[in-house]
């Protein structure tokens, strides 16, 4: 069976022949940051635990010797150790530069020319901020668990990228931002899915919260979200504002429409749009910073 085929099951009847399962590595979970994540919610974990899982991944440890020794920290000494290194950065970085590191090595060698892998992890990651920082406002509970949303609301962008190129070329060339049709709808009408579709089930093979996967398969309309809505509407208003903002870009030719039932569902206004602006554009900067 094809990945996509995979991932969306009976769903969908799919049209494309793509790479097995077995010839790709996106349909297993990034383990790490799982295995980080049970620790760090495990009052009786230490910092010899947390060292122990991150010296069995290379690539999250070398990561993490590279951000304590950025200029970020201003550390006038070389940090060599991930036992020291851990004594810097806290818990939640260590969460999300575990998350980044994983789910960016799934997506190595993607065809060149469709993306700017740096303009799209620039946005997932401004997004995962955003949606934070709304979470934070409404009052929602774990509002750090909507940075993960946030930040991988477009993964499904990047199976379609990495698998299916040419049907990506094809919706791109027919796309016109004069017409009434957004991309996501496009996708839809020429493949019978969508990229919001494949990252919300991506989610749910990767044994993450049954809520998050619900936001990001409904974050261009919250209104369809089965089991949070609210979760839905919190990453549909911060996609927006981070492609408002310009920072970065998951390949989006024009701006993604905002639906106002998503602020009326929130409890937000247009003021609230231009207000935030300025916290996300410092989180953002300091995360990118971190992680790019």
């Amino acid at each position: 069976m094809n990945l996509l085929g995979w991932i969306l099951g009976e769903r969908v009847a799919m049209a494309l022949t793509l790479q097995t399962l077995t010839e790709t590595q996106i349909a297993s979970p990034p383990g790490t940051y799982f295995k980080l994540r049970e620790a760090i919610e495990d009052p009786d974990a230490t910092f010899e635990d947390y060292s122990r899982i991150i010296s069995l991944d290379p690539a999250l440890a070398a990561r993490l010797l590279k951000v304590v020794n950025s200029p970020f920290y201003g550390l006038t000494a070389r940090v060599e150790t991930i036992a020291h290194a851990l004594n810097i950065v806290g818990s939640d970085q260590l969460s999300e530069l575990a998350l980044a590191t994983s789910v960016i090595s799934q997506f190595d060698g993607l065809p060149p020319g469709l993306i700017d892998l740096n303009e799209f992890w620039a946005h997932s990651v401004a997004c995962g901020v955003a949606a934070r920082h709304i979470a934070q406002h409404c009052g929602m509970e774990e509002p750090d668990r909507y940075y993960v949303a946030g930040m991988l609301h477009d993964i499904g962008k990047l199976v379609l990228f990495r698998e299916a190129p040419g049907q990506v070329q094809t919706i791109l060339a027919q796309f016109d931002p004069r017409e009434d049709l957004a991309l996501v709808e496009m996708e839809s009408k020429i493949m019978g899915f969508n990229h919001a579709q494949i990252g919300g089930i991506l989610l749910k093979e990767w044994k993450l919260p049954a809520n998050l996967a619900d936001a990001v398969n409904a974050h261009h309309d919250p209104s369809k979200a089965k089991l949070n809505p609210k979760g839905a509407a919190v990453v549909h208003v911060a996609d927006f504002l981070v492609y408002e903002m310009k920072l970065g870009s998951s390949g989006e030719p024009a701006l993604p429409p905002l639906k106002k039932s998503a602020l009326t569902d929130l409890g937000l206004t247009l003021d609230f749009i231009k207000d935030a602006r300025v916290v996300v554009f410092e989180e953002a900067d300091q995360a990118l910073q971190l992680f790019m």
